[in-house]
Formats: structure tokens, C-alpha cells, sequence
């Protein structure tokens, strides 16, 4: 968000909690991306704050209710006040238990694939519409075909990242694996550790497809503790994913820090993942 907007979001993110009976004095930003993240003191909550008109808060907060009432690894909603969506100033808000976090830091990577099979077992066993994580390729396939929001990139990046798009796409599909609801980024930065141990946070990416995809998001050396993992689906969606996420960083309004540099260096990545002759990926070489 931009500063003017971050500070708007935190007052609304107050003026709510307060409202709630919540001692709300102060905020601390944790994370500023889409959306705000905040720890609201004295009352030492977590409030997650969007612009309305981007928001899946509603789908956040009824998943997360299911998946703790299931005993799955998952961030909690606060439990002193209502467990719903809270509007205020164009804003979305939730409130959520603040985990202080635990020593260490390093989550091992055998930890860290239990604690998403955990999760992976809780999911299957609800029935949730999610969208398919295709529909995530579809969008960065829309974002290189529009020149106006990624002027930067060159000609011949757009063009690896579009064949890289479709041919880890054919190889996902045709390897024909079983399919699921999905954390759908889980990635270290989405993974708290804390007393209570490994949380998953940040559901409102949650989509469905092979578990592969969900580990793509993962260190690379969780996918080899996670039991019966197919190693070329999962080669596969490490290389459609970074695909993705390349994409991302070539968008003109895109506010990762120095996120041009990251795609170049992205971009290396992927041609040396293909192979000289842009085969790799499909051949296992």
C-alpha cells in the first residue's frame, strides 16, 4: 500500500478494535504488501487490513474457523471478539491471535513438510470452493500478453516466460495426479513458529491442485521429507511457479523492492532450468 494508505488502514484497523472493546492504542506494521498487517497494542492482536474492493476476507475467516476446529496448523482468529469480517473507511479487517514468535527462527525442513502434511490431511477432508491454481497461470499469462503493464520486460523474456507457462503447464497435466485444496503459497514468510508450534497463516491464496504445487512455494529441501511426492510433478510446478512469480516482478505496479532486479536474476534461473534447448523441464535432463 502506498504511506497514505497504510496510515488510513491503521487508523481504520483501531477505530475498529476499539469499537469491539478492544484496548487499541497503538500499531506496529508487520507487513505491508496487498494488504496491511498490524499488531495492535496494548491488546496484542493481529489485524489483517485490505482495500474492500480486493478483498477474499470473508473466505479467509470461515476456512480458518474450519481448519482449527479440524486441529489443522493454522493461525487462529482472535477469540475476543465476533469471528467475522469488520468494514470501516473503505477498509476489510480482521482480527486474529497474536503469536509472539519462538525461538529459533529456522523452521527444519522435515518439521516444516509434516506440519504442511498436517494441514494437507485437514484440507481434504473439507469441501470448499476454491479457484483452480491454472486460473493463476491464466492471469500471468494475461499479464505478459498486456505490453501496458509490463513495459520493461523484453521481448525475449516474454517470450521464455509464456513457453515456460505452457510447456510446465502440459507437464503438469499430463502427469495426471490426485488433486486438492491447497494452503497455495506456503512459503517460509507464510509460516509462524511459535509455542504452539508451525502455523500456517495467509489462507486467502488457498486454491486447488496437486500438493506438488503447494510445495513448489517450499525450500527445496521440504519436497524430501514430504512422503510420496512425484519428483517431476514437483519439478515441474518449481519451474511454473517461478514462472509466475517472475511475471509478477514486470509489473508496473508491482511494490516488491527491488523486484526487477529479482526477475532478472529469476530469468537466469528458469534458462538454466530449461536446458540449451528448452527441453529440460520435459525431459528431465
Amino acid at each position: 500500500m502506498q504511506a497514505s494508505e497504510v496510515r488510513r488502514a491503521t487508523a481504520a484497523a483501531l477505530s475498529a478494535a476499539s469499537a469491539l472493546g478492544l484496548t487499541a492504542e497503538g500499531a506496529t506494521v508487520l507487513h505491508d504488501s496487498n494488504k496491511v498487517t498490524l499488531r495492535l497494542l496494548p491488546c496484542d492482536v493481529l489485524a489483517r487490513v485490505a482495500p474492500a474492493a480486493r478483498q477474499v476476507a470473508q473466505f479467509e475467516v470461515d476456512l480458518a474457523r474450519r481448519l482449527v476446529a479440524s486441529g489443522c496448523p493454522v493461525a487462529a482468529l482472535d477469540p475476543r471478539v465476533e469471528p467475522r469480517v469488520h468494514e470501516r473507511d473503505g477498509f476489510v479487517i480482521t482480527l486474529w491471535t497474536y503469536y509472539a514468535p519462538a525461538a529459533p527462527h529456522e523452521v527444519p525442513p522435515a518439521d516444516f513438510a509434516a506440519t504442511l502434511e498436517r494441514l494437507h490431511a485437514g484440507m481434504r477432508t473439507l469441501d470448499v470452493p476454491a479457484p483452480h491454481f491454472t486460473e493463476r497461470v491464466a492471469c500471468a499469462r494475461e499479464l505478459l500478453a498486456d505490453r501496458d503493464r509490463t513495459p520493461a520486460l523484453a521481448d525475449a523474456d516474454r517470450e521464455l516466460l509464456g513457453d515456460t507457462l505452457r510447456s510446465t503447464g502440459r507437464v503438469i497435466a499430463g502427469r495426471g495426479g490426485a488433486e486438492q485444496l491447497l494452503h497455495g503459497e506456503p512459503h517460509p514468510g507464510n509460516v509462524l513458529t511459535t509455542e504452539e508450534g508451525l502455523l500456517f497463516v495467509d489462507l486467502e491464496t488457498c486454491c486447488r491442485g496437486p500438493v506438488e504445487f503447494d510445495l513448489a512455494h517450499a525450500p527445496e529441501e521440504v519436497g524430501e521429507h514430504y512422503p510420496g511426492v512425484d519428483r517431476e510433478l514437483l519439478r515441474a510446478c518449481r519451474l511454473l511457479v517461478l514462472a509466475i512469480i517472475t511475471t509478477w516482478r514486470w509489473d508496473r505496479d508491482d511494490r516488491l523492492p527491488d523486484g526487477h532486479r529479482l526477475g532478472t536474476r529469476w530469468l537466469e534461473r528458469i534458462r538454466a532450468a530449461l536446458g540449451p534447448d528448452g527441453l529440460g523441464i520435459a525431459t528431465g535432463s
